[in-house]
């Protein structure tokens, strides 16, 4: 197998400095509990992020999120999120290989329209606007920020059909954050990885994509 180009750092100074990091959370990181072979880099890389090792742990993920994940990102599916953190955090070379687009809708004029009229956040109206534009059918949706986002994303899985290939569910928070995850992780049919508790964050999101976009590479060069 080929060293992965695009989604490596530029610089082989700068990749030096991220294999030593992942090799320090792998010597400290302990038991990795049930995690398997693809899902561990993608933990790994959260905690990279953070140098917080209760991600070894807190990370749980559906059966089928790292392969519908990989197969999302290698059709060139779009990522949508919740906030514009994740888009802008998001790697444009490396999306750009793989034909992925990102979107994100918060801060638009009719969006936070309509979340004063309806009495609903804009993360809200977001994922709405989102569903209604179709972008929502196969592809990755990031939630780091708003809990109202993810549960919304449930409520358009539930009850109007949407259908994406896999959620990223990590939002950070004291209201709602724990409990719209636990939610997440009661669907069967849409596969999710999402971080447990009140712990989360798009730096989350970003690192959990960006693990997936370099085992999608890996794959493209086994």
């Amino acid at each position: 197998m080929r060293q992965n180009s695009v989604t490596e750092q530029l610089t082989k100074a700068g990749q030096a400095i991220e294999h030593s990091s992942f090799a320090t959370v792998d010597a400290e990181a302990g038991d990795r509990g049930s995690y398997t072979e693809e899902q561990w880099p993608l933990v790994r890389r959260m905690i990279h992020a953070t140098a917080d090792f209760e991600f070894n742990g807190l990370t749980e993920f559906h059966p089928d999120a790292m392969q519908a994940g990989l197969e999302a990102i290698a059709a060139g599916a779009a990522v949508v999120a919740d906030v514009e953190m994740i888009c802008v955090g998001l790697s444009k070379p490396r999306l750009s290989h793989f034909g992925v687009q990102t979107h994100q809708f918060i801060s638009d004029a009719d969006v936070i329209e309509k979340a004063k009229a309806e009495g609903t956040t804009r993360a809200v109206q977001a994922m709405r606007k989102a569903h209604q534009h179709g972008l929502l059918e196969g592809a990755i949706v990031g939630v780091g920020n708003a809990p109202t986002a993810l549960l919304e994303v449930i409520r358009l899985i539930q009850h109007e059909g949407a259908k994406p290939a896999l959620i990223v569910g990590m939002p950070v928070g004291f209201v709602s954050a724990k409990e719209s995850k636990d939610a997440v992780a009661e669907l069967n049919d849409v596969p999710w990885v999402i971080t447990r508790g009140r712990k989360g964050g798009s730096t989350l999101v970003v690192s959990a994509i960006h693990a997936m976009l370099a085992l999608a590479e890996a794959r493209e060069k086994a």
